[in-house]
């Protein structure tokens, strides 16, 4: 089986301006993408999607290709990522004449996975009845029992009030929050489908502790915390 990763990076972030480049402990925020997909030795190409020059740059430097440019339109703060996987799978189709048999994505934003992580989507989507498989892990919340919303009245009521009422956490349905870690892909679906769960998606689980997702200078301190304790225990 061929598989590509793709990073998916653009040069516009209003949280955390520069995010992708950003250095976190010693290194630029999207270097610890490229360096775990290269860990995995069945990734045959390691490739990054941006429309920033800078961003281009690093990733050369990391030892990612950036074959190509993705276009300002694709790098908007509302464009929707999925026609940013469709470019990326375009330009392998028209300009090289091949596809991947999965494409995994594999954000900036959550530098805590392990290649494990990758390794096990791709186990998942080998055994061959998804669409998609994206990474999960522990909700934190559950609207089953803990989450709310505000009312009409000015009160506040459970998120799933009409059903049963569940008086312990462990009683609710156990619930999953998707991560950033790693999402694999089957090609042919990027052309025909319009969202993930159009198609049939299976869940790698991910713990807690390696999921964290990047979007403001909070989650950064937090993920440059772990990082530095790993490297102090080595």
């Amino acid at each position: 089986m061929r598989v590509v990763a793709i990073i998916f990076a653009r040069g516009g972030s209003k949280e955390l301006p520069g995010k992708n480049i950003r250095p976190l402990v010693g290194k630029p925020l999207i270097a610890w993408s490229i360096e775990q997909a290269y860990a995995v030795n069945r990734i045959e190409r390691v490739i990054v999607s941006t429309d920033s020059e800078e961003i281009a740059k690093v990733g050369r430097q990391y030892g990612a290709e950036v074959p190509f440019m993705r276009p300002s339109e694709l790098a908007l703060d509302n464009s929707p990522e999925w026609l940013a996987w469709r470019h990326a799978l375009e330009y392998l189709k028209n300009c090289e004449g091949w596809l991947p048999d999965l494409m995994l994505s594999i954000p900036t934003t959550a530098p805590l996975r392990l290649p494990i992580d990758i390794e096990n989507c791709i186990d998942e989507f080998e055994k061959g009845d998804a669409d998609v498989v994206v990474t999960i892990t522990d909700a934190k919340r559950n609207p089953f029992y803990n989450m709310v919303k505000d009312n009409p009245d000015g009160t506040v009521s459970l998120v799933q009030s009409h059903y049963k009422t569940f008086n312990y956490r462990q009683e609710a349905p156990r619930l999953y929050d998707m991560t950033t870690v790693a999402y694999g892909v089957k090609p042919q679906f990027v052309f025909t489908g319009k969202t993930i769960f159009d198609g049939k998606v299976k869940g790698v689980h991910v713990p807690l502790e390696r999921s964290i997702d990047i979007d403001t200078l909070r989650d950064f301190k937090i993920a440059e915390f772990f990082l530095s304790q790993q490297q102090k225990d080595l």
